[in-house]
């Protein structure tokens, strides 16, 4: 694969993350009674704290759209994501094994490694090619 190719490769995964993110925030955002019920999952007391995280994700979303637009001018969003993705798998599969969070939640953060993976090869693919440097 050749470097514009792997590019537009990246630019794509890219943009699927943002609107993954994108409709995912949106979702848990205005519809967390109904998913919470879907999955019969106890709704929180205050789900202010359930929507700071639904907009937190949707910020990312918007995020990787930047990053779709221009991957190596916005490279360090690529590190932010790769930070958010690592946390969110890591505390979702902690509380998952624990008994502690609903399946749903699970496959969000096998979702996210994915993601995770494919954005440390961005990063490392960057850093070989050289031109993330013209960004600095």
């Amino acid at each position: 694969m050749k470097g514009g190719e792997r590019d537009s490769l990246f630019r794509k995964i890219f943009l699927i993350a943002a609107i993954y993110d994108f409709i995912l925030g949106i979702a848990f955002f205005f519809f967390y009674e109904q998913i919470f019920n879907y999955f019969s999952i106890t709704i929180p007391v205050y789900p202010m704290y359930l929507q700071m995280a639904a907009a937190f994700v949707i910020a990312m979303g918007v995020g990787y759209y930047y990053i779709y637009t221009n991957i190596y001018r916005n490279i360090d969003l690529v590190k932010l994501g790769v930070v958010y993705k690592l946390f969110y798998s890591g505390l979702t599969g902690y509380f998952y094994f624990a008994g502690l969070a609903n399946v749903i939640f699970f496959w969000f953060a096998v979702f996210d490694l994915v993601f995770l993976a494919l954005f440390i090869w961005f990063l490392f693919y960057a850093k070989k090619d050289g031109r993330y440097l013209e960004w600095k």
